[in-house]
């Protein structure tokens, strides 16, 4: 099989893809689920350092939780990899073509001794804007963003994202979200904007993405978000990013 289609992406030797981010990183891939993920991410997602600057996962968060959220991403990623193969079968020699989604999103570190070490998730997804409270007004938002066809320059994307508390503040999310946009997302998905929200007090994250171009656009008040642990929200942050 052809694997125009499949560019950038490598594959290991478990026949896994995944994208390498550059030096000094090089030792980072971002790669697909796998079950066995299920220990690291519970241990994640009972961390406040995580569970506090994350709006959806429950809490406390148990393995139950994990293997459903696993078992559902690991839908997602097949089914990016089987339209892939499926664009390999009918364009085998052609550029590559605009695909629906991307088919990795595991961070993980890559030891000396050939092992690795899950470290987060990105996923980049249409645009649900989380920050709008009143339902009739997201649905008429979200509901003619997730109509648009596939390589549509109109669509309005989001990030979600976290990265383990031991690895915060080394460069290793700012690598990464630049590698999955410029390498995958804008050549791969036709992406040209994207919108993100940030929690007001998650300083961290904002300058993540104000270093990679993002604009802030406006703060919203938010009087009773209260987050599955009890913690309440008092604001989130909107930035956009658009491709040149």
């Amino acid at each position: 099989m052809s694997q125009l289609q499949f560019r950038p992406l490598q594959f290991n030797e478990k026949g896994e893809p995944f994208l390498r981010l550059p030096s000094p990183h090089e030792n980072i891939i971002i790669t697909v689920p796998r079950m066995s993920d299920a220990p690291t991410i519970i241990s994640y997602m009972n961390d406040p350092a995580v569970y506090n600057m994350l709006e959806g996962p429950p809490f406390p968060y148990l393995p139950e939780h994990a293997e459903w959220w696993l078992t559902d991403i690991t839908k997602g990623t097949d089914a990016a990899l089987e339209e892939l193969r499926r664009a390999s079968a009918e364009h085998p020699d052609t550029d590559s073509v605009v695909v629906s989604s991307c088919p990795v999103r595991i961070i993980r570190e890559v030891r000396e001794d050939g092992t690795d070490l899950l470290l987060g998730d990105i996923a980049i997804l249409r645009e649900r804007w989380p920050d709008v409270m009143d339902q009739a007004e997201k649905e008429s938002l979200a509901k003619p963003n997730a109509d648009r066809p596939i390589g549509d320059l109109r669509i309005i994307w989001c990030i979600g994202d976290y990265i383990a508390p031991s690895h915060q503040g080394k460069g290793i999310m700012t690598a990464a979200l630049k590698t999955l946009i410029h390498e995958w997302a804008v050549p791969r998905m036709g992406v040209r904007q994207l919108r993100v929200e940030t929690f007001s007090d998650n300083i961290g994250s904002r300058r993540v993405f104000e270093k990679l171009g993002f604009v802030h656009e406006k703060t919203v008040p938010l009087e009773n978000k209260i987050l599955n642990s009890g913690r309440k929200i008092s604001g989130m942050e909107i930035l956009w990013w658009q491709a040149e």
